[in-house]
């Protein structure tokens, strides 16, 4: 293991052509990001290509941060070095609007809702009644076309136009919003911060606060990383992982999405847990009910953080679940669920269509891979919750979540944001590979037939990859025990 230490050379060899190495990396990295994010790319697979040369370049650029160490004369620490990184590429990414998702346009009109005094739970976007709200990067009219439907330009918006209709008026209209004839299925703590960044900056400011807030969140990450690593004997630099990594920059910053906030929260939630002598039950389970109010899916992280006072922890949890959503369900009642079983079975996990459960599809078809996926993550919950202990947590926590996003094999890298942080604090970097697949899953266009196949693959290629480390991990573990008892039995014999 490599002994923190506060300059960029953790192995104490020094090394200065890898300063000028790293140097171009992470320009060639922010050149490759921003071309990646640019609209109206001619090249069909550029998110997808860029995304995975990103990954590579990442690779090489955290490999030079471990080389090199710096002047005498200028010293510079680790940290200094993965935020200015981190801002380097965070400015490439935000030189375009939200390249693949516009998921944060209804972030943005939750927020102008709710400072608007209404409950973004009690109307769908195109309610008529809300119309004085709307913004015009967010709403515009539409032209009827002969058949009836709704014809918006397709440089209407920073994003794609959805076309629908006004209601009840019925009249053309061209959002922004995904899916704006229903209401938000986002929980309280999304719809806090949605409405923070609302205070905090004009209606009339596009989604560039959104990518703002989440740069500020990534940067956040980056110094409870930086501030926990040496805590755990781990060096520095491996906090450029996180900092630096297309997943982030690209999901967690230029399509904004808020699942960025619910992994800052269930990290938090770790570390208190963690915290030597100074645990703190209370505010971890405060800070995991906080996540899970984010959006809901941080729950798969809870059987890896009740190995300590269980009781205080679930107390705590549902008790700021429940102080959270309670001025919701004041004033909207039980809406507060939102759109939420509609988008289950929309994202096809009431009727298995498609990647979902892809893992178990390689065993049985038919009504089957759903009853397997759910006897797999039974099985893998109750084994983490068997095995954790606070030397092995981070462990644990990467296996129960990336093992849990493999079995139910969503559409959506960035439910991967919240798995990214405990695959750098257990250095089990081939869960770096669920992210890859998911990468691929999102953004691989085509007809099924083609792109199925390869869906799975990558999928496969993953749970490969997973098994692989494991068998290694645990024959060195091996090979460990008997040179230790070689090393002792002559002792014991005399």
């Amino acid at each position: 293991m490599d002994a923190p230490k506060n300059t960029l050379d953790d192995d104490g060899a020094g090394r200065p052509k890898a300063a000028p190495v790293l140097a171009l990396l992470l320009l060639l990295m922010a050149a490759v990001l921003w071309w990646t994010v640019q609209p109206h790319n001619p090249f069909p697979l550029a998110v997808l290509a860029g995304t995975l040369v990103s990954w590579l370049l990442l690779a090489a650029a955290v490999r030079a941060l471990r080389r090199i160490r710096p002047a005498r004369t200028k010293p510079m620490t680790v940290g200094a070095v993965v935020i200015a990184g981190s801002l380097l590429l965070g400015l490439a990414v935000l030189s375009a609007p939200p390249a693949t998702s516009n998921d944060s346009a209804r972030y943005a009109w939750d927020g102008i809702v709710q400072n608007a005094g209404i409950s973004p739970y009690a109307h769908v976007p195109l309610d008529e009644s809300l119309v004085a709200l709307r913004p015009s990067w967010l709403f515009a009219p539409g032209t009827a076309a002969a058949k009836g439907e709704t014809r918006c330009a397709p440089d209407l918006f920073a994003t794609a136009p959805v076309p629908t209709r006004g209601s009840p008026s019925g009249e053309p209209l061209c959002t922004a919003i995904n899916r704006p004839n229903v209401p938000t299925i986002y929980p309280p703590t999304a719809e806090l911060y949605f409405l923070g960044i609302r205070l905090a900056v004009p209606d009339a400011v596009g989604y560039l606060a959104f990518q703002v807030g989440g740069l500020l969140v990534s940067l956040a990450v980056t110094l409870l990383l930086l501030a926990a690593l040496p805590r755990l004997g781990l060096p520095r630099y491996v906090a450029a992982v996180w900092a630096w990594s297309p997943l982030v920059l690209i999901e967690g910053v230029n399509n904004a999405h808020v699942d960025l906030l619910g992994g800052a929260l269930l990290l938090a939630s770790g570390l208190l847990l963690t915290a030597g002598k100074t645990v703190k039950p209370l505010r971890s389970g405060a800070m995991f009910g906080a996540a899970v109010a984010t959006k809901l899916i941080p729950a798969i992280a809870a059987p890896a953080l009740l190995f300590r006072r269980p009781v205080r922890f679930i107390g705590a949890a549902l008790a700021t679940f429940a102080l959270l959503y309670t001025p919701y369900v004041l004033t909207a009642g039980w809406s507060v669920i939102g759109f939420l079983p509609g988008y289950l079975k929309e994202e096809g996990y009431s009727d298995q269509i498609g990647i979902r459960f892809a893992l178990a599809q390689f065993v049985s078809g038919g009504p089957w891979p759903m009853l397997l996926s759910a006897v797999a993550l039974l099985a893998l919950a109750l084994t983490v919750l068997r095995k954790t202990t606070a030397h092995n947590v981070w462990e644990q926590q990467t296996q129960m979540i990336g093992l849990a996003l493999l079995i139910i094999s969503p559409n959506y890298p960035w439910y991967a944001l919240m798995l990214l942080p405990f695959v750098i604090l257990s250095r089990y970097w081939e869960y770096i590979g669920v992210m890859i697949a998911l990468n691929i899953i999102y953004l691989l266009p085509g007809d099924p037939v083609f792109s199925g196949p390869v869906n799975r693959g990558s999928l496969a290629a993953a749970a490969a990859a997973i098994a692989v480390g494991a068998w290694r991990r645990r024959r060195a573990s091996h090979l460990d025990c008997a040179r230790h008892g070689l090393e002792t039995t002559p002792e014991m014999a005399g």
